[in-house]
């Protein structure tokens, strides 16, 4: 049986995935990967009498607590 060749990144085109990758689903390579998450921004912050909240929008992160006059 002859192996078979490992599936091309769909994000750059050039690099190759491992296979273990590819069997998890993953369709980028571990650089295209890495450089997707690095550009995300995101925090959790934690509310008065509530649970966690994820933020990604810096805004909604002002609104959570306006300051009181």
């Amino acid at each position: 049986m002859l192996p078979t060749r490992n599936p091309i990144c769909t994000d750059c085109g050039i690099n190759r995935l491992q296979h273990a990758r590819a069997n998890l689903g993953y369709t980028v390579c571990m650089s295209c990967g890495e450089r997707a998450a690095r550009a995300r921004k995101h925090t959790i912050a934690p509310l008065s009498k509530s649970n966690y909240v994820l933020i990604t929008d810096p805004a909604m992160l002002c609104q959570l607590n306006p300051k009181r006059s």
